[in-house]
């Protein structure tokens, strides 16, 4: 009988122990969905949703970028021009912009001065104040800018960069001009909403929209190369 006692006695120790390790692994899974919840929670309150459109964007932005069109005389050695760009066989692009060189060819041998449109800028300043690229309006004779709304504005060097690849320019105008401003690259990060305006080759203002892919890119392009 009294051994029968102690071994009641021992199992019911065991029992509460079992009953306490149980009630513990209960809570500790219980806390991990919770805890797992609460990130999910967490992310989805900071999640950003996708932009609805960006026309309202575009339509207040397009008025401040430019078309670069310069003039060279061909009775100047020129190797700095434009070069076909390299697209993929089959690019619906291909003849166009084929064409479109072989003319410069053309006229450059027959000398015809050349005029082009070689790149993008965007204003600065109402004043008139245009950043471009210093490869586009390298070895130009003459500059003019053409803007959204049809005007050709005439446009003279301020300064430039070979090594950063950047240009100012100047035009005047009897009216105040519209212009951006610049951003702080530093709080752009990866994954966030982008859009790009550009004018190439004249075929119009151009808007894409895209997501930041990587940040401090080498591309070999110059000594200060970091890209976005």
């Amino acid at each position: 009988k009294a051994h029968t006692e102690n071994l009641s006695a021992v199992l019911d120790e065991n029992y509460v122990a079992i009953a306490c390790i149980q009630r513990r692994i209960w809570a500790q899974i219980i806390s991990s969905f919770v805890v797992i919840g609460f990130v999910v929670i967490s992310l989805s309150a900071n999640a950003r949703p996708a932009p609805s459109g960006f026309a309202d964007l575009a339509e207040n932005l397009l008025p401040a970028v430019v078309n670069i069109s310069t003039t060279k005389s061909s009775k100047r050695e020129d190797t700095s021009g434009p070069q076909m760009p390299k697209l993929p066989p089959g690019s619906p692009f291909e003849q166009f912009f084929k064409d479109f060189f072989d003319k410069q060819q053309k006229q450059q041998r027959r000398g015809i001065p050349k005029r082009f449109a070689q790149g993008s800028g965007f204003l600065i300043e109402a004043s008139g104040l245009i950043v471009t690229n210093n490869h586009v309006i390298d070895g130009a004779d003459e500059i003019s800018i053409v803007m959204q709304d049809k005007r050709r504005l005439s446009a003279k060097v301020v300064g430039r960069d070979s090594k950063t690849d950047l240009a100012l320019l100047r035009v005047k105008s009897d009216q105040p001009l519209p212009f951006v401003k610049f951003g702080n690259s530093d709080s752009a990060r990866v994954g966030d909403w982008v859009l790009a305006i550009g004018n190439p080759f004249g075929l119009g203002g151009t808007v894409t929209a895209g997501i930041i892919s990587a940040r401090a890119r080498n591309i070999n392009a110059g000594p200060y190369d970091e890209f976005i």
